[in-house]
């Protein structure tokens, strides 16, 4: 490696003074994602105005052994983005805006720098949807939402990041720019280097352009609240819904626990379905009022719904919503232990069943919550740190992720391994899997300068 003065120096002719920063000039918010995990302030940040800025910088780096973290909207939840003090961080904030928006493809080209939200305006100004959806979507960058195949309410219906990307355009770690850039459902072309990148967290390359896939909107969305007496009847009412009236928008399922601390958590605290219930589920669908109340007197019939209100207004569907969206307020009101994992479906209930028991009984009193989008093997679970002062959060992840090994579920659903789950990752991927991952990253990054420590290593 050479000195990193001369390198800051071949970056600055590069890109130009005001595009690599250092020191106090660094706005700390790229010193960590939202994980606040060991945060540090990186050697440089590195601010490049567009796809070559980013060719040039990597080659720099590539030709020096400088390590590189690519950064998004610092919104992650795994570590992905936390640089270390000797690496050079590279910012895609500069990177932004709609490039076209294609009607009779139904596609939209856009810098990876442009936040969620916008694509979701943009789309929206052209009669269309982007369907991926976040609490983040006003921070959240597209490039890294692709970088870590990000998910979101309304996986059940379209899938996940990766369903939604035609094509990308790609900055390898020498500085080679690979243009995948594509509008087509169809291209059989050999193997699809897309996919390796996407939810590669930055190990692989960096993403400067994205293809999206857009859908035609939905038609008036109803929303529903029901109270459930076990976790099989959730995933019943799950299949009748879809079975009579279509997939539906979301599909949020909270325990008991989980409920009655939104609820508690709103303005004013006032539950509109009893919190004696088992289980909840918060429901979007667009269908007719009519198919829907005959569908619910079904499963109130058949035991697997023994309650429910549905919104009449944006107003009230809003208000349903805060309680589902309580987690927005973790960070404050809790000091968090957040799992994000997956499990066949059937066996989410034996997940929640099996967690709750064992932390129960090493770390009595704990206070915990579980909540998750079930229709596409989502569970997330809360443990308060703050109710179990004296544990050891690395045994409370342990106990977690050793149940998910065992029903043969996912340590990461939809929020990237980073650092936090590089320990867990071997109770989800085998050890061949492993080793043909690392082959991968050696073949598209062999001086391995892309976000070293992550993922892998």
């Amino acid at each position: 490696m050479t000195d990193l003065h001369e390198t800051l120096g071949a970056l600055r002719i590069a890109l130009g003074d005001d595009a690599v920063l250092t020191g106090d000039t660094i706005n700390p918010r790229h010193h960590s994602d939202w994980t606040y995990h060991q945060p540090a302030c990186p050697a440089a940040l590195l601010l490049p105005r567009d796809t070559a800025g980013v060719a040039a910088a990597l080659r720099i780096c590539n030709e020096r052994g400088q390590s590189v973290v690519p950064q998004g909207g610092m919104t992650g939840l795994a570590g992905g983005s936390t640089p270390r003090a000797t690496d050079i961080a590279l910012s895609l904030q500069r990177l932004t805006g709609i490039e076209d928006i294609d009607p009779a493809a139904m596609t939209l080209t856009v810098r990876a720098g442009t936040t969620l939200e916008n694509i979701q305006l943009a789309a929206a100004d052209a009669g269309l949807l982007f369907p991926l959806d976040l609490g983040a979507r006003g921070s959240c960058q597209i490039g890294g939402n692709i970088a870590t195949n990000a998910g979101g309410n309304a996986v059940i219906r379209y899938g996940m990041t990766r369903d939604l990307v035609l094509g990308l355009e790609v900055v390898l770690a020498d500085g080679r720019v690979l243009n995948l850039l594509n509008k087509m459902q169809k291209n059989n072309t050999g193997y699809d280097l897309k996919q390796c990148f996407i939810g590669s967290e930055g190990t692989l390359g960096v993403i400067t352009r994205a293809v999206l896939k857009l859908v035609p909107p939905p038609g008036p969305v109803a929303t529903m609240l029901c109270a459930l007496p076990d976790y099989a009847s959730a995933v019943a009412l799950l299949r009748r819904i879809q079975r009579e009236l279509g997939t539906p928008q979301a599909y949020e399922v909270m325990w008991q626990d989980f409920y009655r601390t939104g609820v508690s958590w709103l303005e004013k605290p006032i539950a509109p379905l009893d919190d004696s219930h088992p289980l909840f589920v918060l429901c979007d669908l667009d269908a007719p009022a009519q198919a829907l109340e005959a569908v619910m007197e079904q499963a109130f019939e058949a035991g697997e719904a023994l309650d429910a209100v549905q919104a009449s207004s944006h107003a009230q569907a809003r208000a349903l919503w805060k309680i589902r969206e309580a987690t927005g307020e973790f960070p404050t009101r809790l000091k968090p232990l957040n799992f994000d994992v997956s499990v066949p479906i059937a066996d989410i209930g034996t997940c929640v069943e099996r967690c709750r028991a064992r932390i129960d009984a090493r770390w009595p009193g704990n206070r915990s919550v579980y909540f998750g989008h079930i229709g596409d093997s989502n569970l997330h679970l809360s443990v308060d740190l703050n109710s179990v002062p004296d544990a050891d959060p690395h045994e409370i992840e342990e106990t977690v992720f050793a149940v998910v090994g065992e029903l043969s579920g996912s340590v990461s659903a939809e929020h990237g391994i980073g650092v936090l789950k590089k320990p867990y990752l071997h109770h989800s991927v085998t050890a061949d899997a492993l080793d043909a991952m690392a082959a991968l990253k050696a073949a598209f990054d062999p001086k391995g300068i892309l976000n070293p420590g992550k993922v892998l290593g």
